[in-house]
């Protein structure tokens, strides 16, 4: 599904163009056979009009891998799925869960060791789409934010 920096950007940058638009972004983490998004739909944006963005973004990026790659086909095995958050513990702990995936799957050691995943996004002053702010005051900052991560 990823094969080099370039498909992890390209995911990336289809994900800011369609689902930015329609829900806050408190989390991911993408690997190179599978990703995890935690995000929460906005008001004001009804479930057909969610749906669709989603399936532009796998679409967009299907169609762009199958070109780069020179192959066809389904790039997806399944469709995506979701989950209900509905504690402020679920929460935190799907968080902490998107950003340790890597390591639980023997891709590094630490989650400060692998690039992609939105972890590096809290601990950096550059701008992003993840709605860090609001996260962080889950844990009541940064550095606690580091430490539920240990």
């Amino acid at each position: 599904m990823f094969l080099n920096a370039g498909n992890y950007l390209f995911l990336l940058q289809r994900f800011e163009k369609y689902i930015v638009p329609v829900a806050d972004i408190y989390a991911f983490a993408l690997m190179p056979n599978h990703f995890h998004f935690l995000v929460q739909i906005k008001s004001n944006c009804n479930e057909k009009r969610a749906s669709q963005a989603f399936g532009n973004l796998f679409n967009s990026y299907a169609k762009a891998f199958n070109q780069q790659q020179r192959r066809s086909g389904s790039l997806f095995r399944r469709k995506f799925r979701r989950k209900k958050i509905e504690n402020k513990q679920y929460l935190e702990n799907t968080l902490i869960y998107i950003h340790n995936n890597p390591v639980k799957h023997g891709y590094c050691d630490d989650s400060i060791e692998y690039s992609w995943t939105s972890y590096h996004d809290y601990l950096s002053n550059k701008s992003t789409f993840i709605n860090k702010e609001v996260a962080l005051k889950w844990f009541d900052g940064v550095e606690e934010f580091r430490e539920a991560h240990c």
